[in-house]
């Protein structure tokens, strides 16, 4: 019986630092039947070459560039309309997959009879260096929960097309990952995680996770433009997300 193929999106933006080592955690996955869609946001560093010499070596690795520079919800977007899998998932340019991250999901989806799964994952420096820290999520994650908080690692995620369809995402160019998967529950009001970490998210200084103050904007233009509401109403939603944000998601952050 043949596996399923399982596209696998990756937006690049000057990341020749990280880029080989985020596309070789993906060539050491247990599972093989793959497909890798690099799309570069106009990098003006090596990347691109990094990929191209890449791909002389692995079949199984498609690169295509966009014309300006639009963002990774845009480069994320063409890399779903080129994918050819069954099961579509994510990853960015300086994260990456511990080795079973596949093999465990997509057996996790098949026994639960799920389209969508996501998992836990650990922190990372910039050097690769482990944090200490591993933040995890609610098992049944439902829709509400995932409003006031995103609980949900895009390096994790892994949607089944035969269910979704090919997801559009948005094009904002921050927080687009957070509204793609309130979009996902909103259709499947739950979502379980498999109750282990997969991967390795990087922290880097210069990170949208590094500045607090930006993600605060960021997420109240979530409410603001994708949820459509008013000032107010905004407000009233951020209100829960800071207590989510400092009461409950410390809950899931595990020192490990």
């Amino acid at each position: 019986m043949e596996l399923p193929l399982v596209s696998i999106i990756i937006p690049i933006y000057n990341s020749e630092k990280f880029i080989a080592e985020a596309v070789e955690s993906v060539q050491k996955q247990t599972y093989h039947n793959w497909e890798i869609i690099l799309v570069d946001d106009c990098s003006t560093d090596n990347s691109s070459s990094i990929v191209l010499e890449m791909m002389q070596k692995d079949e199984r690795i498609q690169f295509h560039r966009l014309n300006t520079n639009s963002g990774t919800g845009i480069a994320r977007n063409l890399g779903v309309s080129k994918a050819s899998g069954r099961y579509i998932s994510f990853l960015d340019a300086d994260d990456l997959w511990k080795p079973k991250k596949l093999e465990k999901q997509l057996n996790f989806l098949k026994e639960n009879n799920l389209p969508f799964t996501f998992s836990y994952y650990d922190w990372i420096d910039e050097d690769g260096e482990l944090l200490n820290k591993r933040v995890e999520a609610p098992q049944n994650l439902s829709y509400r929960q995932l409003f006031f908080c995103n609980y949900i690692g895009n390096l994790t995620g892994i949607y089944d097309v035969s269910y979704f369809g090919k997801m559009e995402i948005s094009p904002i160019r921050k927080r687009q990952d957070w509204m793609h998967w309130l979009s996902v529950l909103k259709k499947i009001k739950k979502a379980q995680a498999v109750p282990e970490s997969l991967a390795f998210y990087r922290i880097r200084t210069n990170s949208i996770s590094a500045s607090k103050l930006d993600l605060l904007k960021h997420n109240f233009a979530v409410y603001r433009n994708f949820h459509g509401y008013n000032f107010g109403v905004s407000l009233l939603c951020m209100s829960g997300f800071l207590f989510t944000q400092l009461i409950i998601k410390p809950l899931y952050c595990k020192s490990i």
